[in-house]
């Protein structure tokens, strides 16, 4: 470009419109990245049709975990502003102290799902409350001008009617003040019809609906900022309705910490807490992993990966569910018997059109391999050779996984219901690690589960008779017939505990009238009770109760040998459970460092060109500049001078000398006569 300047100077000029560049869809990259496999059409479907289940199941329960703190906060809201809306002359002495509604909303310290939060609290609060709904971030307040007029652009925003929108506009170039915010609120509520009724009118037609202005990170805020705008604020209450709400990641305290005595007075504030990350985690597990309503499956590494990034990084759910997804992704895109991860008759339907190379890629599961083995002689050569058997034996195997998620997760349950009440939690006080030690090994192989066993054994009456109650309302919803009869099982077993207590009430009162005929008096009384004492040393017969309490302590055990199984005992498990814990950690936890050295060292395990294939330890000519130059320097860093460098990179073949297949390869240009110098140069 040309300038007309005479003098030197440095000049700015717009670059030029670039089209973008469009991206490649997910399902071509899905379906190219596999040569050699086949329904990737289907899997890929199959993957986003589960995906979409998963998703907007989770939608489904992050709504329903926030409706109690959302209408919480509405009806506080609501009641705060009540006064003001009855009659607004009489809002300043009702609150005589100028004290501003103020929510303190302690939301946690997994900062990545506040925004989440705060968009449903808004929509929430425009639909039921009132139309005019700010949200403000530290960042884009750094002092109070900054955070006036962020205020009043997007107060202005807010605006319900259309008409006025051109002088709006027109005010928000204007000074930004409380009095102006003021008297453009006087404006716009004088607009509404106050003759209509308050039944039919919303909350973007109220009279007077307040102002609620949603600080999304308040410890953030500079302190001097929220004093001013504080002071501020209660100075304009009576004419301008305003309600706080302080978005916290740590602690309440914060409040006072960031605000004297003389500021926090000001506000009226009501705490109000969010649930725990850790029972938002256990709640989205036991939704999506722990039932039979989605087939996909994490093992035990893979999902020991995700939770140890959650507790340990940043207590995000969000980053929780991505992580799910990408294992949902990485499965059938690497599995090509993932074609069968779908519902149970449509994986009936599929296994009559697997192809024969799918039949193969069925025998070569180590668990196939392992139940063959198990066969008898002329079942393992049909299993092996008739391709129809073996889709036959498929559909029962697939069916016999199903019937074991069923019943796995029921006697799950019912193992947490004993084992979560424990002292000091041998097996865990979530489910979640309850599942994780199950899906590792034989749980009762572990001293842990001795060790509960042992504590079982020590549990009073109503304590038993309680969780008996929860495992048979487990119990009593499956339709299983082998656990319906557990459910019956546990009904006995209430039924004995209570005959007990019928029992003992009769001993009683024949106990009474026997003492109350018979005279004794103290030696032979305690003549009586030594030998009674003597008794039970010796013979040490246990009680009925004692007896009940160990039959039901066999029961359960004897359910968790039978049903908690690991996967890996399971045929076919590998057409459902994504175990690559090593590929998902890549992705999830990646080293930077070990990234850059692996490029650098191969690119062919980044590049994917057949030219760049070397043996380990030499220096392929055709590599990038940048991997020659740091694999010198891997050699011999410590004597590297430029003289060498240079006469070593001017001795490389240039692309006149290499083959043809080396042409495309990243690093060599042209066969110029100083492309070698010029190599040089970019190294």
């Amino acid at each position: 470009m040309a300038t007309s300047s005479v003098s030197k100077g440095c000049f700015v000029f717009k670059p030029n419109f670039k089209k973008r560049k469009i991206s490649v869809p997910i399902e071509d990259y899905f379906n190219k990245g596999k040569d050699e496999s086949e329904d990737s059409k289907l899997r890929f479907e199959t993957y986003h049709l589960i995906w979409q289940q998963m998703k907007s199941e989770t939608q489904r329960l992050q709504e329903e975990l926030n409706k109690n703190l959302f209408d919480s906060l509405i009806e506080f809201l609501q009641k705060s502003h009540s006064g003001f809306q009855k009659n607004s002359k009489d809002w300043g002495s009702q609150i005589k102290l100028r004290e501003i509604p103020t929510a303190a909303l302690v939301l946690g310290v997994n900062v990545t799902d506040h925004d989440l939060t705060f968009r449903s609290l808004t929509e929430a609060l425009q639909s039921h409350v009132t139309p005019y709904v700010v949200s403000l971030q530290s960042k884009d307040c750094p002092d109070v001008k900054h955070f006036l007029q962020k205020l009043v652009s997007q107060l202005m925003d807010c605006c319900v009617d259309v008409e006025s929108k051109e002088e709006e506009s027109a005010q928000k170039k204007t000074h930004c003040s409380m009095d102006s915010l003021s008297s453009w609120y006087t404006n716009v509520t004088q607009k509404t019809d106050p003759k209509m009724p308050r039944k039919k009118r919303t909350s973007s037609q109220w009279q007077s609906p307040p102002v609620v202005l949603i600080l999304k990170d308040m410890e953030s805020f500079t302190t001097k900022v929220l004093q001013d705008f504080i002071i501020i604020s209660s100075q304009h209450l009576h004419e301008f309705p305003l309600i706080l709400i302080f978005g916290i990641a740590t602690s309440p305290i914060i409040i006072h910490r960031l605000l004297p005595h003389a500021v926090s007075s000001l506000l009226c504030i009501e705490l109000f807490q969010s649930l725990s990350c850790k029972e938002h985690l256990t709640t989205v597990l036991d939704k999506l992993l722990l039932t039979t309503q989605f087939p996909f499956k994490l093992s035990e590494k893979v999902l020991q990966i995700l939770t140890n990034i959650f507790l340990y990084h940043d207590f995000s759910i969000q980053n929780f569910i991505k992580g799910l997804q990408l294992s949902l992704l990485e499965h059938f895109y690497s599995q090509p018997l993932s074609v069968l991860c779908c519902s149970l008759p449509e994986a009936k339907r599929r296994i009559h059109s697997l192809s024969d190379n799918q039949c193969e890629n069925i025998r070569r599961l180590p668990s196939f391999r392992r139940y063959v083995e198990k066969q008898a002689s002329e079942k393992q050569v049909a299993l092996l050779t008739d391709e129809r058997f073996l889709k036959e034996e498929a559909q029962s195997l697939l069916e016999n996984l199903y019937v074991y998620h069923t019943n796995y997760f029921l006697v799950l349950r019912c193992l947490h219901q004993f084992t979560s009440s424990l002292p000091k939690y041998p097996l865990g006080r979530q489910i979640r690690e309850l599942y994780c030690t199950c899906l590792e090994k034989n749980i009762w192989d572990s001293e842990e589960y001795a060790s509960a066993l042992q504590l079982l054994r020590m549990l009073a009456k109503d304590e038993l008779m309680t969780i008996l109650e929860k495992c048979f309302k487990v119990f009593k919803s499956s339709s299983e017939k082998q656990l319906g009869s557990t459910a019956k099982k546990i009904e006995e077993l209430l039924a004995q505990f209570q005959s007990l207590d019928e029992a003992k009430e009769e001993e009683d009162t024949s106990g009474s009238h026997s003492k109350g005929l018979q005279k004794t008096d103290l030696y032979h009384l305690q003549k009586s009770l030594l030998e009674m004492k003597e008794l039970r040393r010796t013979s040490k017969k246990q009680t009925k109760f004692e007896v009940l309490r160990e039959k039901v302590v066999n029961f359960i055990d004897s359910l968790v040998r039978e049903y908690l199984l690991p996967p890996e005992t399971q045929p076919l498990h590998e057409a459902v459970y994504f175990s690559a814990a090593h590929t998902l950690r890549e992705h999830l936890n990646a080293a930077p460092r070990v990234a850059l050295h692996t490029a650098l060292n191969n690119p062919y395990y980044y590049l994917k060109n057949e030219a760049l294939k070397s043996e380990e330890g030499c220096i392929p000519n055709v590599a990038p500049d940048i991997c020659i130059a740091y694999k010198l320097h891997l050699e011999c860093s410590r004597l590297i001078n430029l003289v060498d460098w240079s006469e070593f990179i001017r001795g490389t073949p240039t692309t006149a000398w290499l083959p043809s297949s080396a042409m495309s390869a990243p690093g060599i240009r042209t066969s110029e006569p100083r492309a070698a110098e010029k190599r040089n140069v970019r190294t």
